[in-house]
């Protein structure tokens, strides 16, 4: 993906942000915060009966502002300037829903790998997210889920604290941890 900046930076958003398709695709430079290292997710884009519309986000809690690792901002910041002429309100990613699937297409071929959806990067943010022990909670905010329930459909992602709650039982009841 690495030899096509457009496709590079949308995937790298798509995966460290757990952004929506339609979401990227709406994203102007004006979107970004780069002092607060932020992106704020108040749109969608889609293509109806080939003209662009912008629409508001899928649900309430899609608008949201998510900050950035600083790797991410800094290639944001980057790849914006990078873009001639762009305006503030301008969309930064001129590029197509099937586009993104050619080259996620292409990405998978050349890596020798099964090829996932577009919004299975999505899927792999919030499972990377609760393998770094993030609440269910913070991770729905982060990506805009209406409700924790549908976080919670990533339930058998969690690890499992059996055992350790097992050992601070044991600690409770005055029995030294022998594991």
């Amino acid at each position: 993906m690495m030899d096509k900046n457009v496709s590079y930076y949308a995937f790298e958003m798509l995966y460290w942000c757990g952004l929506r398709l339609g979401e990227l695709l709406a994203l102007t430079s004006a979107d970004f915060d780069f002092e607060k290292r932020t992106v704020r997710i108040n749109k969608s884009y889609q293509r109806i009966n080939g003209e662009d519309v912008i629409t508001d986000p899928k649900t309430t809690k899609s608008i949201r502002t998510v900050t950035m690792p600083d790797f991410l901002a800094e290639e944001m910041q980057d790849y914006i300037k990078s873009i001639y002429g762009v305006q503030p309100d301008d969309r930064i990613f001129l590029i197509t829903k099937s586009y993104l699937h050619r080259e996620m297409k292409r990405g998978s071929n050349e890596a020798g790998v099964k090829r996932i959806r577009i919004h299975d990067l999505r899927h792999s943010h919030v499972s990377l997210l609760i393998e770094m022990g993030f609440s269910v909670v913070a991770i729905a905010n982060r990506v805009g889920h209406e409700s924790i329930d549908i976080t919670y459909r990533y339930a058998h992602m969690l690890p499992t604290a059996q055992n350790e709650m097992a050992a601070k039982l044991n600690v409770e009841r005055g029995i030294e941890d022998v594991s």
